[in-house]
């Protein structure tokens, strides 16, 4: 296998090079880290573990020549070049024209619905794109997906993703990914599955509060935008059952919430809209970057260390042999040695799995989502290697 991962050197693409590199993966050759700065791309090579497979290259996207040549030298392009950056549907079609499967993080869902628009065109090449396949959206998809095979008609699916953290609090922000990204889902309005059709929903609604296993106890979950209600409700296996509602709510800890939170009401939210400022004009999301990353840098001596558990967990709602059902999936991850060097393991690890399972399973031509071209079974196995813990259980039925 060579993959090739554009924006190898961000937070999520250098811990997929990582993990493709590792013990817990077979079968690949080669994995090139490309990245606009060939040092970014080379330090994070580096930070892999400097495997003689890993290769820094430096490129950038708008090079269509460039882009394509490189597409072309790989098995399979990731997209993990930062959606805000604007660059997904170049990529996207690069990869088609270079006739090259295509995985990316997605996340948003901001070009969810235009990629799949497509699919006929990439049936056509006889080529794969999965979209969304990192933790949230990825592996929350497969969640999902194991929880409609309990159910032999659904009412409703709702899908939820937590994170918390023991041990002191940190003394500056650390993201706990992209920043963009955070203000995005804080800030804009979200689509939800509600009464059989897509729905709009007011940033950070749908307040709820669930009590979840230690250490995680009452915790309170908003809806966020994402992409998992635009490709779940209208799988096949689960938009034939019936489906009439399908939401996704997401809990950060809640000190950090609050930050963020801020940030949206001090007009963080707007990150891309440039200011005026003295000297010229500049984007809030690049201040606000340089100011995070520096502080961490400034100060990385003085953050403590941190213990994070996430969870990953789908709740369906039908019927089972005539009888109401409700069925449970969670992927939950505790703190391990195996996610040493990682900011999201989980992220950065369900992109690796759904590479490696594309390359080496026999290609389903088209755009899907990962709960519509991956087995439950096969990616399920992939991630207890990785430490995590996959609980499936039904009540009812």
């Amino acid at each position: 296998m060579k993959i090739l991962i554009l924006g190898g050197a961000g937070m999520m693409g250098s811990g997929t090079a990582r993990d493709l590199v590792s013990a817990q993966s077979a079968g690949v050759e080669k994995v090139t880290v490309a990245d606009t700065s060939l040092e970014r791309a080379r330090a994070a090579c580096e930070a892999a573990g400097n495997d003689r497979r890993l290769e820094p290259v430096a490129l950038d996207v708008t090079d269509a020549t460039g882009l394509r040549r490189l597409i072309g030298q790989a098995d399979l392009c990731i997209n993990g070049v930062p959606t805000f950056a604007g660059h997904q549907m170049a990529i996207f079609e690069a990869c088609l024209d270079a006739r090259r499967p295509y995985l990316d993080y997605g996340g948003l869902g901001i070009f969810t619905v235009k990629q799949k628009a497509e699919h006929a065109r990439w049936v056509a090449a006889g080529l794969p794109a999965v979209l969304g396949m990192g933790a949230d959206p990825g592996v929350s998809n497969l969640a999902c997906k194991a929880v409609a095979e309990g159910l032999d008609t659904i009412d409703r699916i709702n899908l939820y993703w937590a994170a918390t953290t023991t041990g002191p609090e940190f003394p500056v922000l650390i993201p706990p990914y992209s920043v963009a990204t955070v203000l995005a889902e804080f800030a804009h309005p979200s689509k939800q599955f509600i009464d059989g059709k897509l729905t709009e929903m007011p940033p950070q609604s749908g307040h709820e509060v669930l009590d979840l296993p230690e250490p995680f106890g009452l915790t309170e979950f908003i809806h966020t935008l994402h992409s998992e209600p635009l490709t779940v409700p209208f799988a096949k296996g689960i938009a034939d059952k019936g489906i009439r509602e399908f939401t996704w709510k997401l809990s950060l800890p809640k000190a950090e919430r609050e930050i963020w939170m801020s940030l949206v009401k001090s007009g963080f939210g707007d990150f891309d809209d440039p200011v005026t400022v003295p000297g010229g004009t500049v984007k809030p999301i690049d201040v606000l970057n340089a100011v995070v990353f520096r502080n961490i840098e400034r100060n990385r001596e003085r953050i403590p260390v941190q213990h994070t558990y996430q969870r990953h967990f789908a709740i369906g709602r039908g019927k089972k042999n005539g009888n109401p059902t409700v069925v449970h999936c969670a992927v939950t991850d505790a703190p391990d040695p195996i996610y040493d060097g990682y900011v999201d393991a989980a992220t950065s690890m369900g992109a690796s799995i759904g590479a490696q399972l594309m390359l080496r399973q026999k290609a389903v031509p088209g755009v899907w989502g990962p709960e519509e071209y991956f087995d439950t079974g096969a990616f399920f196995a992939e991630l207890e290697k990785r430490h995590f813990k996959v609980e499936t259980r039904s009540e009812g039925g």
